[in-house]
């Protein structure tokens, strides 16, 4: 091929000279393009929780075979050291007989997210100082007061299993000197993700649990605790409660858990 020849043409490409300016994007390409961008943005943003879903029970995988992925609760686990923290303001039920105690204080959440154990305090008072009466205190499903504990539902039971399995089943608790302050924990319940009893109700009740163990059906609903004598609905909060609370028998110092 001499100087003077032209030069070949590749079939199906299109040459463009060194000197022409390159196409401008058009829109279609901007929107692919940001599309494109947006979905990795939600895959990178997704892929902590993901892994999190992997270790959600004690570190290893769950044997179901559901993933569960579960949200760190923000930003109050970022501001209390990974920690979530829930508080309950119990109030007698308005117009109880004479024969029935006003019972009020808090019962107490702490759960270090997201493998960590659900703990509870319960500092009631109001109970006469001679009264050993045994009485049955549950999580309920719902943090409806406007008619009273009446409207807070049956005991939470997400598993639709026979009393006392619930998971909010809390048990009996026997007053001192007209109060009740023990430490509990809850190891299926939660203050976060699909089990959260945030927003749900803590209920007192009159009568002592029977443990399922009743000639009843009510046995295996509610234990034949009697009526519903004080109540609160269950709210985030910040650790002070739970810190300005003296330390009960059981409790781990905070950090340790």
């Amino acid at each position: 091929m001499t100087s003077h020849d032209p030069l070949p043409v590749t079939r199906g490409y299109k040459r463009r000279s060194s000197g022409s300016p390159p196409h401008p994007p058009t829109q279609n390409n901007i929107t692919q393009t940001q599309a494109l961008n947006g979905n990795m943005e939600k895959i990178i943003l997704q892929l902590p929780l993901m892994l999190l879903a992997l270790h959600i029970q004690s570190g290893e995988l769950s044997d179901s075979p559901v993933l569960e992925i579960v949200e760190a609760p923000k930003p109050e686990v970022v501001e209390f050291n990974n920690t979530i923290y829930g508080t309950c303001e119990v109030t007698p039920v308005p117009n109880l007989p004479a024969s029935q105690p006003q019972i009020s204080g808090q019962v107490l959440f702490r759960q270090v997210f997201p493998n960590g154990t659900l703990e509870v305090k319960l500092n009631l008072r109001g109970l006469p100082a001679d009264d050993r009466q045994a009485r049955a205190i549950h999580i309920h499903q719902y943090g409806d007061l406007s008619q009273g504990c009446v409207t807070a539902g049956h005991h939470y039971n997400p598993w639709e299993v026979d009393h006392p399995d619930h998971l909010g089943d809390l048990g009996n608790f026997v007053p001192e000197q007209g109060v009740i302050r023990q430490f509990q924990k809850l190891p299926e319940a939660k203050l976060f993700g699909g089990h959260s009893v945030l927003g749900r109700a803590v209920v007192v009740h009159e009568k002592e649990d029977d443990l399922g163990m009743g000639s009843d059906e009510e046995s295996k609903r509610s234990g034949n605790t009697g009526e519903r004598i004080a109540c609160c609905v269950i709210g985030i909060t910040t650790p002070r409660l739970w810190q300005e609370t003296e330390r009960l028998p059981g409790e781990e110092v905070e950090g340790n858990q």
